[in-house]
């Protein structure tokens, strides 16, 4: 893993092949200035918070030969405990699950936690407070005389050694520190060995690449947030006549998600479905409450009226400049459309209805179902079943139903969280 902190040994090799040490440190370091580099390119193109971190963690500890890390993130006066990774308790792990012969797919390449303190008496607080580097030979045997203190109930639980550690401050463009990398036991081969000093200097030009990338990371997570939630807002106020509107969106949208997933949609197209699927209804606004608020059965002329607002959601979502709010647009347009072309506004069939459409035109029926309405009671969970099953190439897409049939139980489980 670690060929970064390798040196060749070059006895063996003919007199004319040898090269000096010093020409072997000037090679290593640039393969080093030019790793870091790199890693410091690959940060800059990732904005996934949770996904920069990993990455941070993970290339620190390539950087270094590391077995093991954590990662730290300030939040006000607390360093959380972001990510960690373990490679000593992942193997033991895959040997647990091998010999119980389960899939080793279950084992998780990251684990995370809890809070600290941002005070000296930790190894990750000391160096969150002082900015100051930390390089330990052997964290058993810190002096007493120091602030700081290694906490060994981790090894005492699982087993572990923690022996050499390198704790580096994050720090952003005003010196402000953001996080703090905490990398344990260096590896040479198999043997466990101090970090090389010459690390300290490497590492913490990389926590300072890392430092900005999550301060990026953070502000677009922030404006996404803020984004979503004007969107959220914006469709409850489509039916904030409804007792249940808020808890219907979260539904509405997590239902979508999962069918999403089921289909074996890319996260990302996950992600827009679940996001943009709250809009969906965004064009009542535009029907008369009488209509909306009619607890018996509409007239063929109020139908009519009702149905329009797959029509007006379209015109209030058309044009628009982002990715999501044209997804919003396709689904408030197209949620209504059926299969076999009976639905509507355009009476659509077939994969002629746009994919987003199909799977939100399920998760609404589902949640109609099950759900208290004005003009009637929740159906029993086996009679929506029955109802859905028997739409199964009629009114949806047969492909989407045994999605949702798979996956019925998170189904349940989204309705019992956001319940009425």
């Amino acid at each position: 893993m670690a060929y970064f902190s390798r040196y060749l040994d070059s006895s063996n090799l003919p007199k004319e092949t040898r090269m000096s040490k010093a020409q072997m440190s000037v090679n290593n370091l640039q393969e080093q200035l030019l790793a870091l580099n790199k890693i410091g390119i690959a940060l800059t193109q990732e904005n996934n918070l949770n996904q920069l971190l990993t990455l941070i963690l993970n290339e620190s500890r390539n950087f270094t030969g590391a077995e093991a890390g954590s990662l730290y993130v300030r939040e006000g006066e607390q360093l959380r405990f972001a990510v960690s990774q373990n490679e000593v308790m992942e193997e033991r792990k895959k040997a647990e699950l091998k010999k119980l012969k389960k899939p080793l797919e279950v084992v998780p390449a990251t684990f995370t936690g809890f809070y600290i303190s941002l005070d000296k008496s930790s190894l990750a607080g000391y160096v969150g407070v002082t900015g100051k580097t930390l390089n330990i030979p052997d964290a058993y045997k810190i002096p007493t005389a120091k602030e700081y203190r290694f906490n060994r109930s981790f090894d005492e639980k699982n087993n572990y050694r923690t022996k050499s550690m390198l704790i580096v401050p994050m720090k952003d463009a005003h010196g402000k520190v953001v996080g703090v990398i905490q990398l344990i036991n260096a590896r040479k081969k198999k043997i466990i060995i101090p970090f090389d000093k010459h690390f300290e200097n490497l590492v913490l030009s990389l926590a300072s690449q890392a430092a900005i990338a999550i301060r990026n990371a953070l502000l677009t997570q922030e404006l996404k947030e803020a984004y979503l939630d004007t969107i959220f807002r914006l469709s409850v106020a489509a039916e904030y006549k409804d007792d249940d509107t808020a808890a219907h969106i979260h539904r509405m949208s997590r239902y979508s998600a999962i069918l999403a997933e089921g289909l074996g949609l890319s996260k990302a197209e996950v992600e827009s479905i679940q996001y943009a699927s709250p809009m969906h209804d965004i064009g009542k606004l535009g029907v008369p409450d009488s209509i909306l608020m009619k607890p018996g059965k509409l007239t063929p002329q109020e139908f009519k009226e009702m149905q329009n607002h797959t029509i007006f959601g379209a015109k209030i979502l058309e044009n628009a400049k982002a990715d999501l709010l044209r997804v919003s647009e396709q689904i408030a347009f197209t949620h209504h459309e059926k299969w076999d072309g009976s639905g509507y506004p355009r009476g659509l069939k077939g994969e002629s209805i746009p994919l987003s459409g199909r799977i939100v035109a399920l998760a609404d029926v589902f949640d109609a179902l099950t759900s208290k309405r004005c003009y009637k009671p929740a159906f029993p969970l086996e009679q929506s079943l029955d109802i859905i099953k028997e739409g199964s190439g009629r009114h949806f897409d047969p492909k989407i139903v045994q999605a949702f049939l798979n996956n019925i139980e998170k189904f349940l489980a989204v309705k019992a969280q956001f319940s009425n």
